[in-house]
């Protein structure tokens, strides 16, 4: 692959070109993972789109690259967050492994962390992130570890001098790195009682159930998440995986799993980078699976087309706290990212470095980088128009057509118009809804005054005899109110409430052209 001459102002470009400096290699490794334990949502979609977006600046300079996501689905299932179905059930698989737990959502996968798992494999090829997926429990299972742990049990002394360095209460004497999984009962409530040194575990289960096994043959040991995680770096060979704000705190278990690594594989720990949380605008706090306030990717994508989902973490540094809007800003979002592109193709200008910096966070924010700009179709503007023609898809199109150029242009304006749909149908304030009205109701006609009643009997009157251009229909409202001496206010209140049954609506005279005079002439005549 050709390296480009990548100027390095993106975050995600500057860690490419450390992980290189830092490490020689032919591939290099980019990782990301999490428990299936609940609803993958937004949040913890930061931590995919971090790694895929330093994975494509890897690319970009030539590199060869392997992204790789872990689905820690050999986790204990601790508890039931408060939007899963069949909670009861669900209560009587705590502390079982996750892949253990049957899917009450649908009943449809093999297990609840299966069920989950699918939601976000089905739905990150939309925004062009297309990891290897590593499950944690078959590799377990197959006993693909047996190396590792052994090799973990005999630095036992080493790794708990470590791990107390961090905890205010040291481990007790009897305390292990390593969990079992009862294999009668199948949950973690067991006591290891032995270890022969080699490859045989004695342990104990609170069902009563006792025996000893050879991990190399029966995959029932785990190794808790602080010593799991370095573990994995060293298995995988990673160079590159960020951590959540939780986990980056001093003496979390980044921190531990940089030593424990250090100590035990004699290596420098992969190159790491904190993103913050994400928030929803209007719910307040961080989202949170157990509480159940969780918007997923799928969700965003509903109301946001995937290069601007990509785009919302582009332009934004991972260890910066910030919402993702689904009021009223939505619109400023869409016009951010429509400069954005603008910029790349060199349609609006920018200064210097902020040019430099727009066209980078557009080309990691695109699915497909195309030759010649796209089309773009405001989304405040076609919010107008999906309203005017109360969402006749076929009309809207019809409107566009003279600015479809191609196949792809099609397809751009189809999912932005899925998309307004879905943002007036979910999240739209009420003043911004509206739907034209096809008769003026008697009620709507008494509060009109006799002045506002010859204003709009007049301008249905000038409809009637010239087809206006936009510009030249707003003077026409405004020779109206002097001929009439009815005020700005009232006029185009009295408009508003015979078209829309409102008191405020869309520019008048661009609105009152994509209706159609034949409309208006026909309600403004009902008076």
């Amino acid at each position: 692959m050709e390296e480009k001459n990548i100027e390095a102002t993106h975050w995600a470009d500057q860690i490419a070109k450390k992980v290189i400096e830092e490490r020689k290699k032919d591939i290099y490794t980019v990782a990301a993972g999490i428990t299936p334990s609940g609803t993958i949502h937004i949040g913890n979609f930061r931590e995919i789109i971090t790694v895929d977006l330093v994975h494509r600046a890897l690319k970009s300079l030539g590199k060869k690259v392997r992204f790789i996501y872990s689905w820690d689905e050999f986790d204990v299932f601790r508890k039931v967050p408060a939007d899963a179905p069949e909670k009861e059930l669900l209560l009587k698989y705590l502390r079982y492994p996750i892949t253990e737990v049957p899917d009450t959502y649908d009943h449809k996968h093999k297990s609840y962390a299966e069920h989950n798992e699918k939601e976000v494999e089905d739905t990150i090829p939309k925004v062009d992130i297309n990891p290897e997926f590593i499950y944690q429990a078959k590799k377990y299972r197959n006993c693909d570890y047996a190396e590792e742990i052994k090799y973990v049990l005999d630095h036992k002394k080493e790794i708990k001098l470590i791990l107390d360095k961090f905890r205010t209460e040291e481990h007790n004497e009897n305390w292990w790195p390593v969990s079992v999984f009862c294999d009668k009962c199948k949950t973690d409530e067991t006591k290891i009682l032995d270890w022969d040194g080699k490859y045989n575990l004695t342990y104990e289960c609170k069902c009563g159930h006792k025996e000893t096994f050879d991990f190399r043959k029966k995959g029932i040991a785990k190794l808790p998440w602080r010593l799991d995680w370095p573990m994995r770096w060293k298995y995988e060979d990673v160079d590159f995986e960020p951590a959540g704000k939780e986990h980056s705190t001093s003496g979390g278990s980044r921190d531990t799993g940089n030593e424990i690594f250090k100590a035990l594989y004699k290596k420098e720990p992969p190159i790491a980078l904190k993103y913050d949380f994400i928030t929803i605008k209007g719910t307040g706090g961080k989202i949170s699976k157990s509480k159940g306030n969780v918007v997923s990717l799928g969700d965003t994508l509903a109301i946001y087309e995937p290069d601007i989902v990509r785009y919302l973490f582009a332009s934004t540094r991972p260890d910066t706290e910030f919402a993702i809007s689904f009021d009223l800003d939505a619109i400023k979002i869409y016009e951010d990212f429509d400069r954005c592109e603008r910029i790349y193709y060199g349609k609006e200008d920018a200064e210097g470095k902020e040019k430099i910096k727009q066209k980078r966070i557009y080309e990691l924010s695109v699915v497909k980088l195309s030759k010649d700009m796209p089309f773009q179709p405001s989304f405040r503007h076609l919010t107008n128009i999906y309203q005017t023609y109360s969402g006749d898809m076929n009309k809207v199109k019809e409107y566009y057509k003279k600015d479809l150029k191609n196949k792809s242009d099609e397809e751009k304006l189809k999912i932005r118009i899925e998309c307004v749909k879905n943002w007036l149908d979910k999240y739209a304030p009420e003043d911004f809804k509206y739907k034209v009205q096809d008769t003026v109701s008697e009620e709507t006609k008494s509060k009109l005054n006799d002045t506002q009643k010859k204003a709009l009997k007049l301008v249905a009157e000038k409809l009637s005899k010239k087809d206006y251009k936009e510009e030249e229909l707003a003077q026409e409202f405004m020779n109206i109110m002097n001929e009439t001496g009815l005020k700005m206010p009232e006029f185009f209140k009295a408009c508003y409430n015979v078209l829309l049954n409102k008191d405020k609506g869309p520019k008048l005279a661009s609105f009152v052209l994509i209706i159609g005079k034949k409309k208006i002439i026909d309600l403004f005549e009902q008076i």
